[in-house]
């Protein structure tokens, strides 16, 4: 299974370090798992010890993050979707554990997992499963390129300033469900992505500081501010500059997948 991850696509840069602790021999990785997660001494918003354990062990009828919330266990299976969210958890614990308090808090406060799933606990989900993080230099040239990106200005911010990326912005993915698409990367695979603005001193950081940076800041945009779905911008992870060949023009031509910005009526 873990066979199929090629490690060298830049979109896996985010968790690759966190892999590479586990140091593999084999497939059984939810042993590693709670051997790294004891050393980094990761722990939910109770200040319970997380560990991953079975999905047998996640009673019939509690919702997934309800359990974590309760007993800093995170039900795993043997599957690449699970083998990302662990990864996530070892890289951003952070954001992690405040998207569990969130949305443990709202399965609190609607008594419990009902037919609707609420705005709060909805964007949660989102940037749990399929977020990434856009890191940009807080400049006037960073502002508009995070402008025209909101704008669908597709061939501006991606093609026409695609030097910028690496030197003032970065694309840190975040969602454990985005990584498992792009182990078969297709053009059409979209994140919701969320931006952070940076001062020029995160730029010169390592990239281990700058990932525990990010884990920080995004940590306690979360808990100061309400996560709504509005906090998201569209952004076709192939056409991050360098992410795939032969980025030229046409490529981001393609309506298919760079849509315009839809008008309101």
């Amino acid at each position: 299974m873990l066979a199929q991850i090629d490690w060298s696509r830049p979109w896996y840069d985010a968790v690759r370090p966190a892999f590479e602790r586990l140091q593999l021999d084999d497939e059984a990785f939810v042993a590693a798992f709670n051997r790294n997660a004891a050393s980094l001494a990761l722990r939910n918003h109770r200040d319970l010890p997380i560990t991953f354990v079975p999905q047998e062990s996640l009673p019939e009828g509690t919702a997934y993050e309800a359990f974590i919330s309760a007993t800093g266990g995170v039900p795993t299976r043997d599957n690449l979707h699970d083998f990302f969210n662990g990864l996530v958890w070892q890289t951003f614990p952070a954001i992690k554990r405040q998207l569990n308090a969130l949305q443990a808090a709202q399965i609190e406060a609607a008594g419990g997992v009902g037919q609707s799933r609420g705005a709060a606990r909805d964007a949660a989900t989102i940037f749990d499963e399929n977020a990434a993080l856009l890191v940009v230099r807080a400049s006037s040239a960073g502002r508009e390129l995070v402008d025209e990106l909101r704008a669908h200005c597709w061939d501006a911010a991606l093609f026409e300033k695609r030097g910028m990326f690496g030197r003032d912005a970065q694309v840190w993915l975040f969602g454990h469900a985005l990584m498992e698409k792009l182990v078969a990367p297709r053009k059409a695979i979209t994140a919701h992505t969320r931006v952070v603005f940076a001062d020029d001193a995160y730029f010169a950081l390592s990239p281990d500081a700058q990932r525990a940076w990010i884990d920080e800041r995004v940590a306690a945009e979360l808990a100061d501010s309400a996560l709504t779905t509005s906090s998201f911008t569209p952004l076709p992870v192939l056409g991050v500059p360098g992410w795939w060949p032969e980025q030229d023009a046409a490529f981001y031509a393609d309506t298919s997948v760079f849509r315009p910005k839809r008008v309101a009526p």
